[in-house]
């Protein structure tokens, strides 16, 4: 039965807001978002005590402490800092790529301080946002012109509305590819006002399907890296330079999209099919577009590059306002850009590269270590270093699989129940599941988090964690 006297004894707000435990509360938080959670917490309790779920009131300075975890709660940011343990580099559901320091202390610039994003310092008039990171791509790429949007679906949408809008559009039946978030290439084309005309079949396409299907309502020539998965066997596709001899014989305009942005091959053999930026623009294509935060390893961004008649339709285009990138954007961007200027400094400095060419003896070293420090939890949790592999993730390199080291946790509470709260930690922990252990691969755990990750183990262990 409920306790009337329990109800009775629960302390009045007047007298719990005078205790000195709550006026620490209120150096924290907003006294109006603290009475909020205390309200709640004593809501919750009542509730309680009528399902007889509460055989004591908790004292004023409990009820202070359960009260500011939920006000801790609500002021709480719902993007957070995770660590990422899966393996997988650019991983898209934890945000991508990590930008190198020199990208975070440029948007560190552009957000603290007014900036010149519109503004031109020479002439003292009014400038072109479109403008930064110019100089910079065209010297690393070689292309005539260059043009940021807010990502490469956007740039997608803007070249094909721009080159192609009520003309068909020849692309191989092979290369309508679809990447995460039902992104599909013959969806944007249709929202481009784009006539999609594909040509050969799923695994082979010859250059004579294109020009074949040439009509004088061809308004473009397209290829897309299929970046996020790969076909063999018996296969053909047509190559760049084969796109871009029919677009000079048919005076039509040729566009690449390379989807994940690799912009030089720095990753030699061991990408072989994934086309560098660099290599692309020498062949001639018209026009290429590509993602700013997968191998590039910057901010998410779609970058246009190509021959300036071209890139200037694209920049007067009422769409690429719509698209425009922020300053945020663009100061990374740009941060990120100056580190490919040394291909030592891009593979020290960027971590997407530098996480992508880690050597896996340094990645063991870190397992063990970290494996010591949590192996005296006896009882509680078994351990071991165990060789794994990992992905470069994010619709990238789909056949690439790089050696790695990982911690394969066994945990006497029990695998899902582990898992359930390492998501839940102030600093949640993201792995993987295989085998009826919790792995955590050390290429994607940055040396700065090791203290959380083992802090994060230990708490999840606990009933209280």
């Amino acid at each position: 039965m409920m306790n009337v006297n329990l109800l009775r004894h629960i302390p009045k707000v007047d007298e719990i807001i005078k205790n000195k435990a709550w006026q620490d509360v209120c150096e924290i938080y907003p006294e109006a978002i603290a009475k909020d959670a205390l309200r709640q917490y004593i809501h919750r309790l009542r509730e309680d005590i009528k399902q007889s779920k509460v055989s004591s009131i908790p004292s004023i300075e409990e009820i202070i402490s359960h009260s500011q975890r939920i006000a801790e709660k609500q002021v709480a940011s719902g993007l957070k800092r995770v660590i990422n343990a899966t393996g997988i580099i650019i991983h898209t559901n934890l945000g991508r790529s990590i930008l190198a320091d020199s990208a975070i202390d440029a948007i560190k610039n552009a957000a603290s301080s007014y900036t010149n994003l519109e503004y031109d310092l020479e002439k003292g008039t009014r400038g072109d946002r479109h403008n930064h990171c110019l100089q910079i791509i065209k010297k690393l790429t070689g292309a005539e012109d260059a043009l940021v949007v807010n990502n490469n679906a956007g740039a997608v949408l803007l070249v094909l509305n721009t080159l192609a809008s009520g003309k068909e559009v020849i692309i191989s039946r092979g290369e309508l590819i679809e990447i995460g978030g039902s992104f599909r290439i013959p969806d944007v084309m249709k929202k481009s006002g784009a006539i999609l005309k594909e040509v050969g079949t799923t695994n082979r396409t010859h250059m004579k399907d294109y020009e074949e299907a040439v009509t004088s309502s061809t308004g473009l020539f397209m290829k897309a890296h299929t970046s996020n998965y790969v076909i063999k066997g018996f296969t053909r596709q047509v190559s760049t330079e084969e796109i871009v001899s029919l677009g000079n014989k048919y005076n039509i305009p040729t566009y690449f999209d390379a989807g994940s942005g690799l912009l030089y091959p720095i990753m030699g053999k061991d990408a072989p099919d994934e086309p560098s930026i660099t290599e692309e623009i020498k062949k001639g294509i018209d026009i290429i577009s590509f993602s700013g935060d997968k191998l590039l390893g910057g901010p998410q961004a779609g970058i246009i590059i190509g021959k300036a008649a071209y890139i200037e339709a694209c920049k007067s285009n009422p769409l690429t306002r719509a698209l425009r990138p922020d300053k945020f954007t663009l100061a990374g961007l740009e941060g990120t850009l100056i580190l490919y200027l040394d291909e030592s400094w891009a593979r020290q400095k960027i971590p997407t590269i530098r996480m992508i060419f880690e050597d896996k003896e340094k990645l063991r070293r870190r397992a063990k270590k970290i494996s010591r420090e949590i192996k005296n939890l006896k009882g509680l949790l078994t351990v071991s270093v165990i060789p794994i592999l990992s992905e470069v993730g994010g619709g990238s390199l789909p056949d690439v699989s790089i050696p790695s080291f990982g911690l394969a946790l066994e945990p006497e509470i029990g695998i899902e129940r582990f898992e359930g709260r390492l998501r839940n930690l102030k600093v949640p922990i993201i792995g993987r599941i295989e085998k009826d252990r919790f792995i955590l691969d050390m290429r994607t755990i940055q040396q700065e988090d090791e203290t959380d990750l083992i802090a994060g183990i230990k708490d999840a262990l606990f009933e209280d964690g």
